[in-house]
C-alpha cells in the first residue's frame, strides 16, 4: 500500500470512511462490518474515519471493538460539533452545531471510551459553529492535545478564512471536505489552496460521490441518498451520462469505474488522502486497488471537462445541511 503523510503520521494513501457501516446507506450488519474492518487492516489500510454522530455513537463503538487488537498501528479520526436527536439515525437527527469548549471536551472524553483507546489520533470539528468563534473552539481542542487526550486536530467543511484563523491558534493537521469528480468546490473557493499554503493535509470524503461514481449504486429503505438532490429523478439520469465517460476509461484499463474515479482523486497530489466508504469486502478490495491505477494527462483532462461543475445536475445537500458547510 502506498503511504502518504498526514501531519506527524504516515498512513495508507486510501483510508476508510466508516459512516456507512453504522448508518446512512441502508441496512447494516454489525458482524459483516467487523469483517470489513478486519479485511481493511489486512489490506494495509491504516487510516479510519468515524464521528460521534455516526450511529449516533454506534460507529465509534464498532471501531473500538473491531480495531482494538490493531490499535497501535492505526490512525483513527473522530469528530464532534453537531447537536442531534440520539433516537434518529437518518441524519434527520441533526439539530444544529455546538463548537463550545465544553462540548469539545465532553465529546472527546466520551469518544475515548467508545473507541476503547487512551488517545484520539485526529480530532475534527465536524462543522463550524457560527455562535462560537473558531479561535475558542480550536483553543479548547488544543488544550486536549496538551493534556495528551488528542494527538492532532482537524476541521471539516470550513471555509479558507476559517481554516486560516484556526491555524493561527494551533496547527491544523487535516481539513476534510467532500471532493470528487462531481464535487470540486474546494478547487475554486480557496480551501485547497489554503491547505497547501499552510501545509494542511486535505482529506476528501465521498470521493466516489456517495457511490454514484462507481456506476453501480442502488438505494434501499433508509438510504440517506434518497434525500439528496443529485440522486433525484431527472438529476440522476443526467448524471449517469457523465459516469458513462468514466466507464469508457475504465474499460480501456481493465479497471472498475470506481477505481478510475478514485485514481483521479489520488492524482490530485500526495497531500490528498481520500476516505471512500465500503460496506462490502469486494468493494473495499476494489477501492484499495485503485492506488495501482494511473491516469494520463489526456484522461484526467477528459474527466475534468466532463464533470465541469455546470454539467453536474443537482446540489449535494438539502438546504438545512448545506447551510452548515463552508462557514
Amino acid at each position: 500500500m502506498e503511504q502518504r503523510k498526514l501531519g506527524e503520521f504516515t498512513v495508507s494513501a486510501i483510508g476508510l470512511g466508516c459512516m456507512g457501516l453504522s448508518q446512512a446507506y441502508g441496512v447494516q450488519d454489525e458482524e459483516a462490518s467487523v469483517r470489513t474492518l478486519h479485511r481493511a487492516v489486512e489490506l494495509g489500510v491504516t487510516f479510519f474515519d468515524t464521528a460521534e454522530i455516526y450511529g449516533p455513537h454506534r460507529n465509534e463503538r464498532l471501531l473500538g471493538r473491531a480495531l482494538k487488537p490493531h490499535r497501535d498501528r492505526l490512525v483513527i479520526a473522530t469528530k464532534f460539533g453537531f447537536t442531534y436527536n440520539p433516537d434518529r439515525t437518518d441524519f434527520g437527527e441533526i439539530t444544529g452545531t455546538d463548537g463550545s469548549p465544553a462540548n469539545a471536551r465532553r465529546v472527546a472524553e466520551a469518544s475515548l471510551k467508545r473507541l476503547e483507546t487512551d488517545v484520539i489520533d485526529l480530532y475534527y470539528l465536524h462543522r463550524a459553529d457560527p455562535a462560537v468563534p473558531i479561535e475558542e473552539t480550536v483553543g479548547a481542542m488544543a488544550d486536549l492535545v496538551a493534556e495528551g487526550k488528542v494527538r492532532a486536530i482537524g476541521l471539516s467543511e470550513v471555509s479558507a478564512e476559517t481554516l486560516r484563523r484556526a491555524h493561527a491558534v494551533h496547527p491544523i493537521t487535516a481539513l476534510q471536505s467532500e471532493y470528487s469528480l462531481w464535487t470540486r468546490d474546494v478547487e475554486t473557493n480557496g480551501v485547497l489552496a489554503a491547505c497547501r499554503d499552510l501545509g494542511v493535509t486535505f482529506v476528501p470524503f465521498s470521493p466516489l460521490g456517495r457511490g454514484f461514481l462507481s456506476g453501480t449504486v442502488t438505494m434501499g429503505e433508509g438510504d440517506l441518498r434518497q434525500r439528496m438532490p443529485r440522486f433525484q429523478p431527472g438529476n440522476a439520469e443526467a448524471n449517469r451520462k457523465l459516469v458513462a465517460v468514466i466507464d469508457g476509461i475504465a474499460a480501456a484499463k481493465s479497471a472498475t469505474t470506481a477505481q478510475v474515479a478514485l485514481a483521479w482523486v489520488l492524482a490530485q497530489g500526495a497531500d490528498v488522502i481520500p476516505i471512500p466508504g465500503a460496506k462490502q469486502i469486494p468493494h473495499l478490495e476494489q477501492n484499495v486497488a485503485a492506488v495501482g491505477v494511473t491516469l494520463d494527462a489526456a484522461e484526467r483532462a477528459l474527466l475534468e471537462r466532463t464533470f465541469a461543475p455546470e454539467n453536474v445536475a443537482g446540489g449535494r445537500y438539502w438546504s438545512a445541511l448545506a447551510a452548515m458547510s463552508e462557514r
